[in-house]
């Protein structure tokens, strides 16, 4: 044999042998890895991080929580050209391949080896992609390379290729904290897929490959050099025509941040929903893409976000000009985008949009500079709502402005932040739903919530639940007690000698009267006369924390320290018929597959329930030891023979309502008799009271109570009309003085009524008839009982009571001193 043909012969076993080994390395390397493989069948059920979304009551959007903006759509409602644009730019050849373009695999194989970069383009397809953004990290080694390949290839045999680019689209990351196609599209242009144009595909098509330095916020020309390679790409491919393509390129690069649009502006509620879905479902609630369905009226939570702006607008200006609310040292040669600068971390608020004045003129006009560095001119007119004001005379070079839009086209009016804060909240009373809340002026001035953290002292909005105390015990609407100088003497010595706002005495009067007047002095007897301990125990039933209830007299001036949303709840009580009833705001959660997880069950306000489920109601009414008043499944007891007044009427057993079998009735809280007595007397506050001006409403329903405190730090009007229950609190946050007489009929209740004016609009009227085992009686101005038909005025007392009128001794003024001493203890 010769010398060749024994080298060749080697040479062949040598390479026999190395191809072995070869493949021996390549077999043993591809059982190590595909060992290590993720199940591709995950992916069917890939959870995909989603914010949380928040809606009103309509479904309208409210908020969105989350760090990540994502909004996954499905391929079936992927337009054509969206998937030609990624496909032309991405992987020409996604739908022929199997996973692994080898032609790619080879073009990237020649550049590795014919040049001396280390990273070349091509060889990734989609499914590559997908592979690597769901279970590999970005190492660049030829193991993680052989493993995307293979689990490229093992989820092509187990998903389709829809899924797989299904999954490729809403998992990219398109730069601005934007993940997929679909958030893409608002984000950058505020449309939907089927509303993108031709070249606003190509350009995000263009995006995942630079997300952060090549998307058309941040590096739009780099941007448009790619936008017109996919072009030409798809020109190529034929997806397009060349006279498409060139229309396209055409278009001057236009992106722009775009939020999603929030349609209901409720921003305390929302972060109240937050705060309970973190608390509720755990941390990670903000990625699962929960959608929670709240309780708000986007109609009723509009009005009252203008009525509380309005309200304080009024207020502030009441109070004049203020003092600049900040000042900047601006250099003498600094332009509009300089000062603008300076205006990123000041926020707009309550439409109040922040500037800095450049320049004054001796006019009397100013010259502003916004954030966006767009200049305004304030004529000397600007500050007409300030008497003998100008701009100039206002303000100086580097001083914050505050201005607002005016209702001509292009008109700017001065304005400035108020001194006071003010919060409202509206309920139904039936069910406690929250139908509206103002936490404050502005949510983005302060995330402070008002309505659920702040506690403050409500004044004589506080005397109703005092009343009723009082009524259970056997007072009535025309109990007399006297309105009189007292004294009280603790144990040290020390005198407390409570007045009346206006400063004068009554004498003796009617308890109806005094709640009118809102006498103090009244108050503070009658809490003495049924003792504090009681008082405490019972208006515990209203909701309120009894530790939170002085245990004094002072008590009866509404010195408690309490939520607005709590004093809201408790005027529920009188409004419903005497239950109490949660609040409660988030009424479903469904996941991001649309299934209900959750779905609030209220307990409910039923007057006249007899039955439910079934059961008969207990013959008691005895809640904590109150008793209650008659149940309703039993007639009242009629009035002793002989007696004035006419007989109270019985139940008719037929009229009786039966609840819902899985309704859950809300407890009792108060006789539902005393709570009728209550909102008789609180309407009648309104009708002739300190809350007239709530007559403008031209309603008979309406009713409720002012309340102010000590040197009018706080101003309050809590009250009901139609099906809604509305408590309205305006004050300054660091409790100083609300201003001279800024009583609660002054700086709260006109609030109160823009509210109620667009939020009972065609609602009926509630009626108010008095319950089962009352009585109609005739009283006279002293108190004593008059024969029926004799005139006097006509008051509804329960029947027990009526025994205790009859044996009633007029209260003689003359032996009355004019100050008596008690012990407070």
């Amino acid at each position: 044999m010769s010398r060749f043909r024994r080298l060749l012969r080697w040479g062949l076993i040598a390479s026999a042998g190395l191809v072995v080994l070869g493949l021996l390395a390549v077999g043993t390397l591809y059982y190590v890895v595909s060992s290590k493989l993720p199940d591709a069948q995950t992916l069917r059920n890939v959870e995909l991080q989603e914010p949380l979304y928040v809606y009103a009551r309509d479904g309208r959007l409210m908020a969105l929580f989350g760090e990540s903006r994502r909004y996954p759509v499905k391929i079936s409602q992927v337009p054509d050209q969206v998937k030609q644009a990624f496909i032309a730019i991405e992987d020409a050849r996604f739908y022929q391949h199997h996973g692994v373009d080898y032609k790619g695999v080879g073009r990237a194989i020649w550049l590795l080896a014919t040049t001396d970069d280390k990273r070349v383009p091509g060889g990734s397809t989609i499914t590559q992609q997908v592979a690597r953004q769901f279970f590999l990290s970005s190492e660049y080694s030829y193991t993680r390379k052989l493993a995307e390949m293979l689990l490229a290839m093992k989820m092509e045999r187990e998903l389709t290729k829809d899924e797989i680019f299904e999954l490729y689209l809403n998992k990219s990351f398109f730069g601005n904290r934007t993940y997929g196609i679909g958030a893409a599209a608002e984000y950058y242009y505020g449309k939907s897929l089927q509303q993108l144009s031709l070249d606003e595909i190509a350009t995000l098509a263009g995006v995942p490959k630079f997300p952060s330095s090549g998307n058309p916020i941040s590096n739009p020309e780099r941007n448009r050099i790619r936008r017109d390679y996919i072009l030409d790409r798809m020109v190529e491919l034929k997806f397009v025509d060349a006279a498409s393509a060139a229309r396209a390129k055409s278009q001057p690069m236009h992106a722009t941040p775009h939020e999603r649009p929030v349609e209901v502006y409720a921003p305390y509620v929302a972060e109240m929903v937050r705060q309970e879905m973190i608390a509720r479902f755990g941390g990670d609630v903000l990625t699962k893409g929960y959608h929670v369905t709240t309780t708000i009226d986007p109609t009723m939570q509009a009005a009252a976000d203008i009525a509380v702006r309005q309200g304080l607008r009024v207020y502030d200006h009441r109070h004049g000009w203020n003092k600049i609310e900040q000042h900047f040292d601006l250099a003498a040669d600094e332009d509009a985008a300089a000062i603008a600068a300076r205006l990123r971390a000041i926020p707009a608020q309550a439409g109040l949009v922040p500037a800095i004045v450049a320049s004054t003129g001796a006019d009397g006009s100013a010259t502003l500079v916004l954030a966006d560095a767009s200049e305004v001119v304030l004529p000397a007119s600007a500050g007409a709502r300030w008497p003998g004001k100008s701009p100039a005379s206002l303000y100086k070079r580097g001083d914050l402005a505050r201005i607002r839009r005016g209702e001509k086209e292009g008109e700017w009016l001065i304005d400035q932040l108020p001194r006071a804060q003010a919060t409202l909240v509206s309920l139904e009373p039936e069910t406690g739903a929250l139908r509206a809340l103002i936490g404050g002026l502005s949510f983005a001035g302060n995330k402070f919530n008002r309505a659920t953290q702040a506690r403050r002292q409500p004044g004589s909005s506080f005397k109703p639940f005092l009343y009723a105390a009082a009524f259970e015990r056997g007072f009535n609407p025309a109990s007399i007690v006297l309105d009189a100088p007292v004294v009280f003497r603790d144990r040290r010595g020390h005198m407390w000698r409570p007045q009346n706002d206006s400063g004068n005495f009554a004498g003796p009067m009617r308890l109806r009267e005094a709640l009118v007047q809102s006498r103090n002095l009244v108050s503070v007897r009658l809490l003495d006369a049924i003792g504090v301990d009681y008082a405490r125990r019972y208006i515990s039933h209203f909701g309120f924390d009894e530790a939170q209830l002085p245990p004094n007299l002072s008590m009866s001036l509404g010195t408690a320290s309490l939520a607005p949303l709590d004093v809201a709840r408790g005027y529920a009580v009188f409004a419903n018929g005497g239950f109490q009833v949660k609040t409660w705001f988030i009424d479903e959660v469904k996941d991001r597959s649309g299934n209900v997880i959750f779905k609030e069950k209220p307990p409910t306000a039923c007057r006249g329930c007899g039955q439910r489920a079934g059961q008969e109601r207990a013959a008691s009414n005895i809640v904590d030891g109150f008793d209650l008043g008659p149940t309703a499944s039993k007639p009242a007891a009629p009035a002793p023979a002989g007696k004035p007044g006419k007989e109270p009427k019985e139940a008719d057993p037929k009229a009786i309502a039966v609840a819902d079998p899985d309704a859950v009735l809300a407890p009792r809280a108060i006789d539902e008799r005393v709570a009728y007595q209550l909102v008789s007397m609180m309407r009648d506050v309104v009708q002739r009271g300190t809350g007239t001006a709530a007559k403008v409403l031209g309603r008979e329903d309406v009713g409720g109570k002012t309340g102010s405190t000590n040197d009018h730090r706080d101003a309050w009007f809590s009250g009901f009309g139609g099906n809604l229950v509305t408590t309205v609190w305006v004050g300054r946050d660091n409790f100083q003085s609300l201003g001279y007489r800024e009583y609660g009929g002054k700086a709260a209740l006109p609030i109160w009524i823009d509210y109620m004016r667009v939020a009972l609009k065609d609602v009926p009227i509630a009626r108010n008839d008095p319950p089962d085992g009352m009585i109609k009686v005739s009283v006279g101005a002293n108190g004593t009982l008059l024969p029926e038909g004799s005139g006097g005025i006509v008051e509804y007392v329960k029947v027990e009571d009526l025994e205790r009128m009859e044996t009633y001794t007029n209260y003689d003024t003359e032996q009355a001193p004019d100050e008596a001493a008690f012990d407070i203890f």
